[in-house]
């Protein structure tokens, strides 16, 4: 079964490294598709660190279980978050994004707690 924690966790991983270049590079697209959801411009950078953040502690998690439970719990959290925030501004045509992540993030916690 750590064999399907390590192959999640690294998915997630990747994804959300994915995510935080998107929102370093601040394309016209990026910035708009934020804007929509109510989050400016300036917060791009904030938002890229906490995935790189979970990225990191996600994968770190693999060799120290507490560190994974803390950011599995962090990430699940934060796409929580971002769910609702498409959700309250009525963005439901891009909410399948963040519920794949969430989704991704509760399945790498899951199999975290139960291989630690």
């Amino acid at each position: 079964m750590f064999a399907a924690t390590i192959a999640v966790t690294a998915a997630l991983a990747a994804l959300l490294a994915y995510a935080a270049i998107r929102k370093l590079s601040h394309e016209p697209s990026v910035v708009a598709s934020y804007a929509r959801v109510g989050v400016p411009e300036r917060r791009l950078n904030l938002l890229a660190a906490i995935l790189i953040a979970g990225a990191a502690g996600a994968l770190a998690g693999l060799i120290w279980a507490p560190l994974g439970i803390a950011a599995g719990v962090g990430l699940i959290l934060y796409f929580g978050l971002a769910v609702g925030a498409h959700v309250r501004f009525h963005d439901l045509a891009h909410i399948g994004p963040p519920i794949v992540l969430l989704l991704l993030a509760v399945a790498a916690l899951v199999l975290r707690l139960l291989t630690a």
